[in-house]
């Protein structure tokens, strides 16, 4: 069973930065798509970034355009993610989770993912 962990997580003050790792245990089969999530309590799980492992498209959702960067190391099997301008509504859990069934990213339904990381914390606080 390909595990996904997640790090980097931790308290950073607003406008800071901070980058999270996601590692895969085994090379999964290509293509696929990682993608990054977030939640906090109370609330469903919000698609944030994701990119093709394949060609390294990215697509980031509205909230996060401009400030969020997806990257990936093939090599390493790992994909970042480097967010700058942080806000305190970035507070969340992020997950990072494998969608092994298209080639670009598709969209973020939490559906289509087979593989989760267990989550890192990301707490954005003066």
């Amino acid at each position: 069973q390909v595990q996904l962990v997640e790090s980097g997580g931790g308290l950073v003050q607003p406008g800071g930065s901070l980058r999270l790792s996601c590692a895969a245990s085994e090379f999964f089969r290509e293509p696929y798509t990682i993608a990054w999530f977030r939640q906090v309590p109370g609330k469903e799980r919000e698609g944030v970034s994701c990119i093709s492992i394949s060609d390294g498209s990215t697509m980031s959702s509205d909230s996060v355009k401009g400030r969020f960067t997806m990257s990936r190391d093939k090599a390493k099997r790992t994909v970042y993610l480097q967010m700058n301008s942080l806000k305190p509504e970035d507070t969340a859990v992020y997950y990072c989770a494998a969608d092994l069934s298209v080639f670009v990213c598709s969209g973020f339904a939490v559906i289509n993912y087979e593989y989760w990381g267990q989550g890192t914390q990301v707490t954005v606080s003066s």
